[in-house]
């Protein structure tokens, strides 16, 4: 993309977005929502596909699911076929690809069938950008009047979120890009542009990748236990429960907590990659306990991959 027309893009992003908060400020609610505290979901990566309509791109490659929502063991017969989290296939035959993003895909998940690693910004010590963050364990939302911040669980990653403001026309690209929010009723809307383009980005764990077009909406709203949990066992048909570190860092739900849980439906368009606008959920709940630290760059030895990965590093200090 020129740019002169990535100028142009965002410029009308911006006065669409403009125009947008000028028409939904009276839907905000009096009080909003209150999304603090410490969410989870103990599966690994944990986006759980669309009831209907254009899903992400998801493994090919399955193994028997050995334990329950709850962590109880099942037997092999009757253990569901899930996600391979030890070996990602990408399947590059989802028609929400175009041809070159597919190849892109193909070409990860060949590497995945012979057993050699490939680089994510994940197994890289790279920021995630989004919507690639929302694979993490669990997350944070501090609220503030004029600004949300989004913590997750994984090497420290921040978000800033400006509240009740247009997108900065042009946008300046950064690795979690542009992010703009407001409320409608019980809901918190964020769209997000302007996402940098570096060496490990992608879209997904398959290196689904993305252009300056990307465009990402999250939704966030509270929702009963009961439906976080039924939400959580729809994903659980796709992602594999995490053992050991997961749930001994708490990501596991608290079984006495039986208050809200956290949704995130979140819709993705790339006019450079994707055919169409597709739409995916996380959710949410309430966890065992606090927020341990997990550093990628204190692991930087064969980290996932066959090569150290490439932690970001500086030739000179900051300052």
């Amino acid at each position: 993309m020129t740019r002169t027309l990535l100028i142009a893009t965002t410029s009308a992003a911006a006065l669409f977005a403009s125009s947008a908060f000028a028409q939904e400020r009276s839907q905000a609610p009096a009080s909003p929502p209150d999304f603090s505290g410490v969410w989870g979901n103990p599966y690994l990566y944990g986006i759980e596909p669309p009831l209907s309509g254009p899903g992400p791109v998801v493994n090919t490659s399955r193994r028997r699911q050995g334990v329950d929502i709850d962590g109880r063991p099942l037997p092999a017969a009757s253990a569901p076929l899930v996600s391979d989290a030890r070996r990602l296939v990408g399947d590059y035959s989802n028609p929400i690809l175009k041809p070159a993003a597919a190849a892109v895909v193909k070409k990860h998940a060949e590497l995945a069938l012979a057993g050699v690693g490939y680089p994510s910004p994940r197994n890289q010590c790279w920021p995630q950008g989004v919507p690639f963050i929302f694979t993490n364990f669990a997350t944070q939302l501090l609220q503030q009047p004029d600004r949300i911040t989004i913590l997750y669980d994984e090497d420290h990653e921040v978000r800033h979120v400006r509240m009740n403001q247009p997108h900065a026309a042009p946008v300046t690209p950064s690795w979690y890009g542009d992010s703009v929010g407001h409320y409608e009723g019980d809901t918190l809307l964020i769209d997000t542009v302007g996402f940098k383009i570096g060496p490990f980005s992608a879209v997904d764990q398959y290196g689904t990748p993305f252009t300056s077009a990307l465009h990402v909406v999250e939704r966030y709203r509270l929702i009963d236990d009961e439906a976080a949990k039924e939400a959580q066992q729809r994903g659980a048909k796709e992602n594999p429960r995490a053992g050991g570190a997961a749930v001994a860092e708490g990501w596991a739900a608290d079984p006495n907590y039986k208050g809200k849980g956290l949704q995130l439906q979140f819709t993705v368009e790339d006019a450079g990659v994707f055919t169409t606008a597709w739409a995916a959920t996380k959710t949410y709940r309430r966890v065992f306990r606090g927020w341990p630290e997990n550093v990628c760059a204190e692991n930087p030895h064969r980290y996932n991959t066959e090569k150290d990965p490439a932690v970001p590093t500086a030739d000179k200090p900051d300052f």
